[in-house]
């Protein structure tokens, strides 16, 4: 422990506010070091997992997060997906997507990853991906934490857990749409070596072949379409695990791919029409309208808390332009298909040059809320946001991330991925696993 946290967590008090010991306790509760041998063990190789690319993946800190934030998260997630299932809702989101997204695979789309900042109003939803990238990487450094306060203040469940749930879900999604589980499967990014996260996509190879079903990882442009099959060098793959940032499939590169899956030859997830329904940053337009939400059946709690936690939203229109301008300060500036920050701004970082790209392309403005603070070891202060990794059956595991700049990154000393601690609940637990209620 360390002397400067000493007072704040050495008591295990479980009355200890969140937001007290994230500002003073610097305690180190996870080695990075050591995780990466762990992990690198666990795969027999090192995976693409560099010292020096990925010092940074991991941070050595938790986030502290009181059980009533992570209790809000649970219900705007439950409450999201309800809204997912919305005819009236799907009509008016698909209404801007891309063709393809009117494609049902009837499967819901997998794990969602819903990225929060931490206010002193509550949560704030700020993003949706239907790609998310961390799930196994934080769920193998759960079993590593060693918290200083280790009686009243715990994670949210186990790496087994995690990685069972996490990888079932996949699983499922295959089955719902081909009727019958894989029998050969593909990863598929982009240059996968390339990947920062490349590393995870072999975690998630190992569990799927535990599961008995082999696995590749390969680039969309490596795979071709016979006419009846979608087959790699290895012979024909009957579900992919979707990395791809190309969510329409629109690429050259994902023709073949676009094919199988337009004649319902493989299994693909996250799909096009899940991302059309949940992660096009222009549906947090609607999102974000009780009124609206009310008018699907929503029931008025559910709709009181989505709505409530997602920050006020607005796509930008030549009617709003120079409106949007003018208070650009409270804004973040976000292109509806973005991913990963990119493409990002902040209001009162923009120049009159950059907002003129923006002010032609398909771009959001959300208010502003700031990322919650949390004070590195060495006495600096490090943003945080908090992602929630979800699917319908419910929360799988709560994870944040700590850096420093504009956005979310794996550069910052002292940050990366981090553990998120919380007290427990009677019996030790921490949430109680909910079914999502069909508006």
């Amino acid at each position: 422990m360390s002397t400067r946290c000493r007072n704040a967590c050495a008591d295990d008090d479980a009355t200890l506010a969140a937001a007290s010991l994230n500002r003073q306790c610097g305690c180190s509760v996870v080695a990075p070091a050591q995780l990466h041998a762990r992990i690198v063990h666990i795969l027999q190789d090192t995976a693409g997992l560099d010292p020096t690319r990925h010092a940074h993946l991991f941070a050595p800190q938790a986030l502290f997060v009181d059980r009533a934030s992570l209790a809000t998260m649970e219900h705007i997630t439950r409450a999201l997906f309800a809204v997912g299932h919305a005819p009236a809702y799907a009509e008016r989101v698909l209404a801007w997507a891309p063709p393809i997204a009117r494609h049902d695979p009837h499967s819901p789309g997998g794990v969602i990853g819903l990225d929060f900042h931490l206010t002193e109003h509550g949560p704030r939803l700020i993003e949706i991906n239907t790609n998310p990238g961390g799930l196994l990487l934080n769920a193998f450094a759960l079993d590593a934490v060693e918290s200083c306060v280790p009686h009243a203040w715990t994670t949210t469940t186990t790496t087994d857990a995690a990685v069972a749930a996490g990888t079932q879900a996949w699983l499922d999604e295959a089955k719902a749409q081909l009727g019958h589980p894989p029998s050969r499967m593909a990863i598929v990014d982009e240059d996968p070596p390339a990947q920062f996260l490349y590393p995870e996509f072999h975690l998630y190879r190992q569990a799927f072949e535990q599961h008995g079903v082999p696995c590749t990882i390969h680039a969309p442009a490596t795979l071709s379409w016979d006419g009846r099959a979608l087959r790699d060098a290895g012979g024909a793959v009957d579900f992919v695990y979707n990395r791809l940032t190309d969510f329409a499939l629109g690429e050259a590169g994902s023709a073949a791919l676009a094919t199988a899956y337009r004649q319902g030859a493989v299994a693909l997830s996250p799909h096009p029409r899940a991302h059309a329904l949940l992660a096009d940053k222009r549906n947090m337009t609607v999102l974000g309208n009780r009124d609206f939400l009310l008018s699907l059946g929503l029931n008025p709690g559910d709709a009181t808390v989505l709505a409530g936690g997602i920050p006020p939203t607005v796509q930008v229109t030549a009617d709003n332009r120079e409106a949007l301008w003018a208070d650009r300060a409270h804004y973040f500036f976000k292109p509806a298909n973005g991913y990963g920050s990119r493409g990002s701004y902040r209001g009162d970082k923009l120049t009159r040059r950059m907002w003129e790209t923006i002010a032609g392309a398909d771009y959001v403005a959300q208010a502003f809320e700031p990322p919650g603070v949390r004070i590195s070891a060495s006495g600096v202060p490090l943003k945080t946001d908090v992602r929630c990794y979800a699917t319908e059956r419910g929360v799988i595991l709560f994870a944040a991330r700590l850096y420093q700049g504009q956005t979310t990154n794996m550069r910052t000393p002292h940050g990366g991925f981090a553990a998120v601690l919380t007290t427990r609940g009677k019996a030790g637990e921490v949430l109680r696993k909910r079914s999502p209620s069909h508006p």
